[in-house]
């Protein structure tokens, strides 16, 4: 049975993200809301999911029909999942090539040779590059790291970087987060006399780099049984091979995977099957005993009192490293990542905080420039894709730009600016879309692609920007289904306001952290009233506090809609209304829950 609801509000990623950064999108996005009924056998694996694990007081219904989503069926699972153990990460040595990668890694320390640790600008690079230096530095210093720059480089492995490596000794390179495509690069290299060990997470193409070792779970040879690892999940992986290699404890790693919870969902990958192992007991590291340079970024986010989550890492902490690179250059963001005394990282952290509030005004401008400029394409309402080009665009915030747009007319985005005399730019996605195949579909137009399903990056002259304009869009026309192009809210289970106590919020926090494949579940009640004290609240009035009861219960339930006060006048009619929301913890009552409300509209 499938069951649609229609909404006019906006939908909880792009309000949370929205709130946190400051925007706020000039009109509501529609939003379905769509149920699926549980088959009869879900059904009854849930019923037996309740007893067999057994808990007290017993599994909720609502989840155990989320776990049986999330492909979970015996207790055993159950139990795995709500407690991730370390010993269940995969063997390092399944990765292709690994064996390979250690080899030479080992020979590189054996001959004293300089080794250079190169990664991308980004949050999911300069932690990958931060964990293996931290790591190898223990043991070996005749080592360096190095990060492009984003305007004179480029993405990925550069000339200039080579060239750096070869003036300063370098004989092996070990490449994070980028590197799977950079072919030419590597020959020009090892014309040079310098090995590459390549820790990729990006699709490859058919043709791979002449690398000694290229780890990448995403390789069509490859065997490893876990494909989603970030670039610093992959780094990660390669350290732990040479732990193995050298006899050294697995605690010594321990330590290094808060860095890795900060790559994780900073580049948002699946917070399901290793990467939740690795984020879970990231987490804990981060929350515990974090690093000195992510202890320094947590106290000027304010963050230093309180329990840090993914979305904070997101919405606090990612943002902050990225502008280092966006702004400045991403090394930057290394050298606070290794720094060791925290008076040294807090200056580096506030400065880099700085940088965070460049970044911020330049992504408003651009942004409202941009959706400005679609405002005004012909045949919009037409158009399956955007594709919006303006050559004084700043390089550095693409990204979120083409975000933004995507979140604005739900549809796939491309933007580009020029830099250094080529079109450049970022492409993201709207859900069940591979925006990455439509870049694909473009590349004999191309000089140079890459990414994920849902992002990519791609750069070409800039006489090519309308005809990959024109196959861009023709692509997306052609393959994207019309549900793809409708934004659509998620409902897992319907509950009562009786349902929603601390038991169940104790219950559903063992589900986190949340993330893609994972995602916070979103529940909806039906029916429910203003309780007479719900009020508009913000600075800006854009808020609702809300108190409501529902039919079934004399429950009175606390709740908070960020960026919907256009919806005040609803509920203060008396009339009943429906609300979808997440749970969440009251932080100002402790041990009280209150409702994140994600949209509303009125009862049937």
């Amino acid at each position: 049975m499938h069951i649609t609801f229609f909404s006019h509000s906006e939908g909880f990623y792009i309000v949370f993200f929205l709130y946190f950064s400051g925007s706020k999108l000039e009109k509501d996005v529609e939003y379905k809301w769509i149920y699926d009924e549980p088959t009869p056998l879900q059904a009854a694996a849930a019923a037996r999911l309740v007893e067999e694990t057994n808990m007290t007081p017993a599994l909720h219904p609502a989840l155990a029909k989320l776990l049986i989503e999330r492909g979970l069926t015996t207790g055993s699972e159950v139990r795995r999942f709500f407690r991730p153990q370390l010993s269940d990460l995969h063997d390092p040595f399944l990765m292709d090539d690994m064996q390979c990668a250690v080899d030479r890694l080992n020979r590189a320390l054996a001959h004293k040779e300089r080794i250079l640790v190169y990664g991308d600008y980004d949050v999911d690079g300069c932690t990958a590059v931060a964990l293996v230096y931290k790591f190898l530095s223990q043991y070996y210093s005749n080592i360096d790291t190095y990060i492009p720059d984003r305007y004179e480089e480029g993405y990925g492995i550069s000339h200039k970087g080579i060239d750096y490596a070869r003036q300063t000794g370098v004989r092996l390179i070990i490449v994070l987060d980028c590197g799977i495509k950079a072919v030419e690069e590597v020959d020009y290299a090892k014309s040079q006399g310098i090995d590459f060990i390549i820790c990729d997470h990006h699709v490859p193409d058919e043709v791979l780099p002449d690398a000694v070792a290229i780890l990448n779970p995403k390789r069509r040879d490859n065997n490893y049984p876990y494909e989603h690892l970030s670039g610093c999940g992959v780094g990660f992986k390669l350290m732990q091979a040479f732990a193995i290699s050298n006899g050294i404890e697995f605690n010594r790693l321990v330590e290094l995977l808060d860095l890795c919870a900060v790559s994780i969902a900073a580049d948002i990958v699946p917070i399901m099957g290793e990467n939740r192992i690795l984020a879970w007991h990231g987490l804990r590291q981060l929350n515990t005993n974090p690093s000195t340079g992510l202890q320094a970024i947590i106290e000027v986010c304010g963050m230093g009192e309180r329990e840090v989550t993914l979305n904070d890492i997101i919405f606090r902490i990612g943002p902050r490293l990225n502008a280092s690179g966006r702004v400045q250059n991403g090394g930057e963001a290394v050298m606070l990542l290794v720094e060791k005394d925290y008076a040294t990282a807090i200056e580096m952290a506030e400065r880099i905080n700085i940088y965070n509030e460049a970044r911020k005004d330049l992504d408003k401008k651009m942004t409202e420039d941009a959706i400005e400029r679609v405002r005004n394409m012909p045949d919009l309402e037409h158009k399956r894709a955007v594709v919006c080009y303006n050559p004084k665009w700043h390089k550095g915030v693409i990204g979120i730009v083409a975000s933004r747009l995507t979140e604005q007319y739900y549809r796939p985005v491309v933007v580009l600016t020029e830099n250094e005399g080529m079109a450049t730019g970022s492409a993201r996605s709207v859900s069940g879309f591979d925006v990455y195949k439509a870049v694909q579909s473009c590349e004999d137009l191309l000089e140079n692609f890459g990414g994920h399903t849902y992002a990519a990056g791609l750069s070409m002259k800039v006489e090519h920007v309308e005809e990959f304009t024109r196959r861009f869009e023709k692509y997306v026309e052609e393959h994207i289904l019309d549900e793809q192009t409708e934004a659509t809210q998620q409902i897992d289970a319907f509950l009562d306001f009786s349902d929603v106590n601390m038991d169940f919020y104790k219950q559903l926090n063992r589900f986190s952290p949340f993330g893609p494949e994972n995602e916070r579940p979103v529940f909806c009640t039906r029916r429910v009233y203003d309780y007479g004290t719900s009020k508009v609240v913000g600075r800006g009035q854009e808020h609702i506090k809300l108190e409501l009861v529902d039919n079934k219960s004399n429950t009175v339930m606390n709740g908070i809609a960020f960026g919907q006060s256009s919806q005040a006048r609803l509920i203060k009619t008396r009339r009943a209304f429906d609300i979808c929301y997440s749970v969440e913890e009251n932080t100002h009552k402790r041990g009280e829950v209150q409702l994140q409300i994600i949209g509303i509209k009125p009862s049937e």
